[in-house]
């Protein structure tokens, strides 16, 4: 029996607090979470990485139907899969609430666990700023009222808040209130689908493109992209959410990634196949004259409540994911004890919280063209990072007990796997625009210098840090240190 390898920064833990353990009792109060099961996982990840057709309308107008449908087919199985299962090993073998942030951190150190986090936690938070735009797109129709300037975020910034309430209420809540918000924002498609079963044509599914239009492939693969990504984003609630996760996980994922990809493609070769196609007329929100077209005037409506429930599903589990992940980095000593704040009530990260929502709600302010390829190139850097940590750690601890493996034991083998997505991620942050290189540059530099003002901060012990060398009984609960050791 081979015995579970170390990683080095264990060893100093076991090394230096052994003996302190077994002086002092542990002061820890054990955290009692409640878990998610299994369906309101499964509807989370389904509102992580999608949430419905909304917003692919996009991708028949730049690339054309043929292609539109071979994107949604093809990319999944390139894309999706191979980050899912990374997403299960690691989440499995390295469990804690920074998910992603620890992968990197054990994996390359603690400053690029920091900026893969940074990247990652402003990738979640304006994309977060998003959807209340979004929603309020759809609805804005019948209530012409909230187009105008103050009013318009005026409402964005109380239904931001309003919308984070639910998360205070626990993790187990919002999985719960994400079936409901599933089936619903999905009904109109299906009822959409039912009308156009008899007008289908199928030669409209092979359309390359349209006389005088070029395709437009960066806005073609960053809407692609956008509404198949952030399968990792459950990471960083599985050790606190997830019962058994080894076996719950990837059957949750391939759950997800089945009904993601129907979800998307059932409607759309319904409605390419029912209409005549100008490409031109393809651009967000046309879903809602698709209804109109297809099953009539009256029910164009509830596509927009649609859109709108869709919206809401989305902001709860990327919100979700945004706090935990602040959660995690505090107890990895990344950031100051307070983004560590939790309810007495509800036991949920409430700073992490509040933090998100209010910061979502600065951004939502902003007008930025190219918010989609700023998500995308933060990350797409970001997740470059945890390919390469999966790698680096299959290689640094092979004999790290990993519930979940992916089964693919050569180091060939796992670059193979890999090479797609990491090609694939390459091209998101080579296509940005100047702009948005920009951006990122600037945000990236603030974020570098955070973190060397936190390291010292932590030095002076100006601000109070969790230490990671602190003595076992403190992590108990955290999953990580605690189930390398073992």
């Amino acid at each position: 029996m081979k015995t579970p390898q170390h990683s080095p920064s264990s060893e100093k833990l076991l090394e230096g607090e052994e003996k302190q353990c077994l002086k002092e009792p542990p002061t820890s109060t054990k955290i009692t979470t409640k878990k998610l099961a299994f369906i309101p996982l499964l509807c989370l990840i389904y509102f992580q990485v999608s949430g419905g057709p909304y917003g692919t309308e996009t991708m028949v107008g730049a690339g054309g139907t043929f292609y539109a449908i071979l994107g949604i087919i093809f990319f999944p199985i390139l894309w999706s899969v191979p980050e899912a299962l990374i997403t299960a090993e690691l989440s499995t073998a390295f469990p804690g609430n920074g998910g992603f942030v620890i992968w990197t951190h054990q994996a390359f150190g603690p400053f690029w666990g920091f900026l893969i986090g940074f990247w990652k936690f402003l990738s979640a938070v304006i994309n977060l700023s998003s959807y209340p735009i979004i929603c309020l797109r759809y609805i804005d129709p019948d209530l012409p009222l909230f187009s105008s300037s103050t009013p318009h975020y005026l409402v964005i910034s109380v239904s931001t808040l309003f919308l984070s309430v639910l998360n205070f209420t626990g993790l187990h809540i919002v999985g719960y209130a994400s079936i409901s918000l599933g089936i619903l924002s999905y009904l109109p498609f299906l009822v959409i689908t039912c009308f156009a079963i008899p007008q289908i044509d199928p030669s409209h599914w092979v359309l390359l493109g349209q006389k005088g239009k070029k395709k437009d492939w960066p806005l073609f693969f960053n809407t692609l992209f956008w509404n198949m990504n952030c399968w990792d984003n459950v990471s960083t609630l599985v050790a606190e959410g997830v019962t058994q996760p080894s076996k719950t996980l990837p059957k949750a994922f391939l759950s997800s990634g089945l009904i993601t990809c129907f979800a998307h493609l059932v409607p759309l070769l319904a409605s390419v196949g029912a209409m005549k196609i100008d490409l031109d007329d393809w651009v967000d929100g046309y879903y809602t004259i698709v209804a109109e077209k297809i099953v009539g005037k009256k029910f164009k409506r509830w596509v927009r409540i649609g859109a709108f429930l869709s919206g809401i599903g989305v902001f709860q589990s990327q919100l979700s994911s945004c706090s935990y992940q602040l959660l995690g980095m505090t107890e990895l000593g990344l950031l100051p004890t307070f983004f560590s704040a939790r309810s007495k009530q509800f036991n949920t990260p409430w700073v992490g919280i509040l933090i998100s929502t209010v910061i979502s709600i600065l951004i939502s302010s902003m007008k930025f063209r190219h918010v989609t390829s700023l998500v995308n190139v933060f990350y797409s850097l970001g997740m470059m990072f945890e390919i390469a940590a999966f790698i680096s750690l299959r290689m640094k601890f092979p004999h790290v007990d990993r519930p979940f493996k992916v089964p693919l034991t050569k180091l060939r083998s796992l670059i193979a796997m890999c090479f797609f997505p990491f090609g694939f991620l390459l091209y998101v942050v080579c296509v940005g625009q100047p702009i948005v290189f920009l951006v990122v540059a600037l945000l990236t530099m603030l974020g570098i210098l955070w973190y060397f003002c936190m390291r010292i901060f932590q030095a002076k012990m100006w601000v109070d840090f969790n230490h990671v060398m602190k003595k076992l009984a403190d992590y108990e609960n955290l999953g990580y240190y605690d189930q390398i050791v073992k």
